[in-house]
């Protein structure tokens, strides 16, 4: 294949950014809820440039003429991430004005030195004081070469004083110039101030009307006196440095992997600088002294001209009231499948349950956990866990099970990237709990998202299973759209057993009846299942491929998907964020379409549809079709052979590829363009109508409709 038919990785997720981004320019989203998605695209960036970027630039010094799938090699990549990042950084700046200008006129005004009366002065003054002054270390730079090393996004203050002569600090003891007459001058002075994570972003000012606020670093900027006295501020400026954070463990040499865990999180905090963001009005000066102390390179210097960290938009779009500038909620369904009064392992073995969340509640995930923790009848449970909630009832309620003398084994996966010290955390508790705590597998990622309870029943050991394509998190619930499917087949049931004890085991996996898991043979089993409709395509049969994913980059599965729409078959794909294979292009793709639904909940969940000659065979799965999913990781693929189940995945796998409101469609030259809506058609909107769908679930269980009027009548003789 010509590496012109593929799309690079880092483009098409700068390209899921912009999406993000004309989230937050959409009029017809509430004010705050554009906001919120504009805070989202500057945490989103900020965890591309630690990762990949990083990634790349360490690829880049290496002097690596590897190319990727579409044959850029690093340092090219790199050239056309900062030429869209610096593109990126001006739309999201204005943005970010376009909002400030719109929450002016709703009374929502952040605040300049010249707006505040003087009642907010003295409360500003006094905040400073109690708080900033106490919080803060401001730090003297004598020279380049003693800059701190400044932990990565932290934002903070570069304060330039005029050289004063009354410092105690010898020539030799700073950085020297010579003027043109041969005399030695001793350069301005830096100061940085460090602006402590503790310290809200966001300053709420006293009002009689609205509300009022600065930013904390606008505040730290009207009270530089109260930290230098006398001496002159020439300027100050905000600024940031972004740290590469793609740092791999290396696990044969760490004999304790926790330990190893708690190292490699200390050395993230001081590894190369990939960004530095500085505001656009900083002097020449200021930026070449920042540059020049932190190493970052021309490439790595992005001027900014809205406030540097955009983080503080999340508490902004928060504020209490204003319902009307924020979406309307949508309130988490019950599913009638789940009665309170009933045993959860009842509902499970009088049929496979399938719950499709945020529309329907979590709840009977946990309460299927709980009731497993203090049921007699329970023996055991083992669960994996990737991400985990702050306070986690999950992991609570294993520990009860563990208390109440369940044997509990959970693999907790220390290496989920950004989240490691909290599964350390976690797994430090769960072990005093006395549970078995396993650290995944040597050299790869635990991913797969499974909960086994293993009851003894009347007629004999029986085996109730969870799977999930999203994490065990009741917080992250509530907002990602995930599948949760609940089963007591044997036969998965016998798998998943020997999934673990491979696992926990460290032996050779058994071989699978139903499951498919990677890295064994989750590969091999998609090329085999994409194969078979070609050969259907080819003899004449009706062949089709659907999948919902949140990332396709792997060159193997996208060249199958290429042979088979050559074939003829009919493929359509969800995909959320970096899709590198390029639909359209004539003579290999014209067959394939590929969407994106970027809209309030983020789609996570992963289904896949393959007709196989009318048997339709439908799949969940935790895995996207990546290099590291495939072959790197421990996932599962899980089959949905229920058919009330599997009516309802084809049924949410449909919906998104009705959607004319937010899906948009990928062209061949790598633009996203919305979906055109037919004259006369009516606006549909995926997210809305599974909400809508769920709410119609439990209204037709609980309220079920007469359909026969029988008439009331009065007694007779």
């Amino acid at each position: 294949m010509n590496p012109s038919n593929y799309i690079n990785r880092e483009l098409s997720w700068l390209q899921f950014n912009y999406r993000v981004l004309e989230e937050a320019m959409c009029n017809s989203n509430p004010l705050l809820e554009r906001l919120k998605f504009l805070a989202i695209t500057a945490a989103n960036l900020d965890e591309f440039f630690m990762v990949r970027v990083g990634s790349l630039t360490v690829l880049a010094d290496s002097e690596s003429q590897k190319t990727d799938i579409a044959g850029f090699t690093a340092d090219e990549q790199l050239a056309r991430i900062r030429e869209q990042a610096l593109e990126f950084n001006r739309s999201q700046s204005e943005c970010f004005a376009e909002l400030e200008k719109e929450l002016r006129e709703q009374d929502i005004i952040r605040c300049s030195p010249d707006d505040l009366t003087s009642n907010q002065r003295v409360h500003l003054e006094e905040f400073f004081s109690n708080e900033v002054l106490s919080a803060v270390a401001p730090i003297a730079i004598d020279s380049a070469s003693e800059f701190p090393m400044l932990s990565g996004t932290r934002q903070c203050i570069c304060v330039r004083l005029e050289n004063d002569p009354a410092s105690q600090l010898k020539p030799n003891d700073r950085d020297e110039k010579v003027d043109s007459t041969g005399e030695v001058e001793i350069a301005d002075r830096y100061v940085i101030i460090p602006l402590g994570r503790s310290l809200r972003q966001i300053v709420t000012l006293p009002s009689d009307e609205g509300y009022r606020y600065m930013l904390l670093e606008n505040v730290v900027g009207m009270f530089l006196s109260k930290i230098f006295g006398h001496q002159n501020v020439i300027e100050w400026a905000a600024f940031r440095v972004t740290r590469n954070a793609d740092i791999l463990l290396d696990e044969d040499a760490a004999s304790d992997l926790l330990s190893g865990m708690e190292q490699m999180l200390a050395e993230r905090a001081v590894l190369d600088c990939v960004r530095l963001e500085i505001k656009s009005l900083a002097s020449r000066e200021m930026r070449s002294f920042l540059q020049t102390a932190i190493g970052a390179s021309d490439r790595q210097v992005y001027p900014i001209d809205c406030p540097v960290d955009l983080s503080f938009c999340f508490a902004l779009a928060g504020i209490k009231g204003y319902q009307s500038l924020k979406d309307t909620p949508w309130t988490a369904q019950s599913s009638p499948d789940f009665h309170i009064d009933q045993d959860p392992f009842e509902t499970i073995a009088e049929a496979d349950r399938l719950l499709y969340h945020p529309y329907q509640s979590y709840e009977p995930v946990v309460d299927f956990i709980r009731a497993a923790a203090v049921d007699p009848s329970v023996i055991s449970i083992k669960q994996t866990l990737y991400r985990t909630s702050r306070d986690s009832q999950i992991a609570e309620a294993l520990m009860t099970a563990a208390e109440n003398g369940k044997h509990v084994t959970v693999i907790v996966e220390l290496k989920a990237r950004f989240d490691e010290a909290r599964n350390i955390q976690w797994a430090k508790q769960l072990e005093h709990a006395g549970i078995d705590v396993i650290y995944g597998v040597r050299g790869l990622k635990t991913h797969s998202k499974v909960c086994i309870v293993v009851r003894r029943e009347p007629d004999g050991i029986k085996r109730y299973l969870h799977f999930g394509t999203g994490n065990y998190n009741e917080s992250t619930a509530k907002l990602y759209s995930d599948v949760s499917y609940f089963t007591c087949e044997e036969e998965l049931g016998m798998d998943a057993v020997h999934f673990f004890n491979a696992i926990t085991g460290l032996s050779v996996p058994q071989p699978f009846e139903r499951l498919v898991a990677a890295p064994i043979n989750l590969r091999e089993t998609l090329l085999e299942l994409i194969r078979i409709e070609s050969e259907n395509a080819v003899a004449g049969n009706a062949a089709n491929i659907t999948a919902k994913i949140n990332s396709l980059a792997d060159k193997e599965i996208i060249d199958a998907l290429y042979a088979a729409s050559q074939n003829g078959v009919k493929i359509r794909l969800n995909v959320r964020g970096i899709c590198c294979l390029r639909p359209g292009i004539p003579g290999i793709s014209e067959n394939i379409q590929v969407i994106s639904v970027v809209d309030r909940m983020l789609e996570h969940a992963r289904i896949f549809h393959f007709r196989h000659g009318g048997n339709n065979r439908m799949f969940i799965s935790s895995a996207d079709w990546m290099g590291r999913n495939l072959d790197r990781r421990v996932e599962l693929m899980v089959p949905v052979e229920d058919k009330a189940c599997k009516s309802r995945l084809l049924q949410i796998l449909n919906c998104y590829f009705e959607d004319n409101v937010k899906a948009r469609v990928l062209q061949s030259d790598e633009t996203y363009q919305p979906v055109k809506r037919g004259q006369g058609e009516n606006p549909l909107r995926s997210q809305q109508q599974l909400y809508n769908e769920a709410c119609e679930i439990l209204a037709t269980h609980t309220n079920p409709r007469t359909t026969v009027f029988k008439p009331h009548r009065g007694e007779t003789g």
